[in-house]
């Protein structure tokens, strides 16, 4: 553990240049850089290999669970689970599309993939991946979701907007990205499956992501129903809609994959 708190206190430090450097150049970063998660990779293979002598298959980063198949279901998972709730919402006009300033769609999603992809790969080493193996090995599977799920919500309270909603959606959202991790084996997939989940709403919703604001050219989605509903300001993973989709896919896993952990 001090490893991964030293390891996170250069990467923030790091961190704070790039920032630096990217509002000088007119762009507010939407998370964090690579720094972040590149720290806690560095702090994961060192705790692993020269304190636990353990393999990456202990956190789920071996070679196994990196394969092309467990990627794509991951991603496929994430972007079918906001995807799909926030195409209804647009179809029955509670969420809506406006015209925003005139831009380059490819530049902002390529943008976007660049500053999401390292915010999802940072948030699931911090949360699932070496502190919730070792809780996994101590409390057992079930009390290691619900306590990295809550601790996931709690990570989110600082971002814009954030209530009482958003944070449970985001602890929903834990237990969804971990059922992911249990079922698969691969943290892979659960990474996947996290920036998935944000790059839709990034790139092709052109909403915000957690509240915080994207770069939106020629169009903008924003709700035109009930904030519980549709998410409001923090974006439609922070409605209902959204809720029941996870809600769906959690049901859906632990039926397939984690009631058979228990026997």
């Amino acid at each position: 553990m001090a490893v991964l708190f030293l390891a996170l206190a250069v990467a923030i430090s790091v961190e704070g240049g790039v920032g630096a450097i990217a509002l000088a150049e007119g762009y507010r970063p939407l998370v964090t850089e690579w720094s972040f998660p590149l720290g806690i990779l560095a702090a994961t293979g060192v705790s692993l290999r020269w304190v636990d002598g353990l393999t990456w298959n202990f956190v789920r980063l071996d070679r196994a669970a990196a394969r092309p198949t467990l990627l794509a279901g991951g991603a496929l998972l994430g972007a079918l689970a906001i995807g799909i709730p926030s195409l209804l919402l647009l179809a029955t006009g509670e969420l809506r599309t406006v015209a925003s300033t005139p831009g380059s769609w490819s530049a902002a999603a390529v943008l976007t993939f660049a500053n999401l992809l390292p915010a999802a790969l940072g948030e699931e080493l911090l949360i699932r991946g070496y502190i919730f193996a070792v809780l996994r090995e101590s409390i057992g599977w079930r009390w290691t979701l619900i306590a990295t799920s809550i601790a996931f919500g709690l990570l989110h309270v600082p971002n814009p907007g954030a209530d009482a909603e958003s944070v449970l959606l985001v602890m929903l959202a834990g237990f969804f990205l971990g059922s992911v991790l249990l079922a698969t084996g691969s943290l892979y997939a659960a990474v996947m499956a996290h920036f998935a989940w944000n790059w839709v709403m990034a790139a092709f919703l052109h909403t915000s992501v957690s509240g915080i604001a994207i770069i939106a050219p020629d169009y903008r989605v924003v709700d035109a129903g009930p904030d519980w509903l549709t998410g409001g300001a923090w974006g439609p993973e922070g409605g209902l809609a959204a809720a029941f989709s996870m809600f769906a896919v959690v049901i859906y896993i632990y039926g397939r994959h984690l009631s058979r952990m228990e026997h």
